[in-house]
């Protein structure tokens, strides 16, 4: 199965991309909690919340993160 990214939208808006960040910053931390996630992703990345969340929701759906009590965590 090929997943296709739309051609006319930037790589940084895209889910696919701002969620190989979250994985990237996540297999360091391994567990941390949104709000801290969010900092350090706004900060280093200019990442939205609104953004974080689609991509927190897509890694959960695809089974590559857990959420819970307000933390997320990498699936081993």
């Amino acid at each position: 199965i090929v997943m296709l990214l739309p051609d006319n939208m930037r790589p940084e808006n895209c889910i696919y991309y701002n969620g190989a960040i979250v994985l990237k910053v996540l297999q360091t931390e391994k567990k941390i909690s949104v709000v801290d996630l969010y900092c350090r992703l706004r900060e280093q990345y200019r990442m939205s919340f609104a953004i974080l969340q689609l991509c927190i929701d897509w890694l959960y759906l695809i089974d590559c993160v857990i959420v819970k009590n307000g933390e997320v965590e990498l699936c081993s």
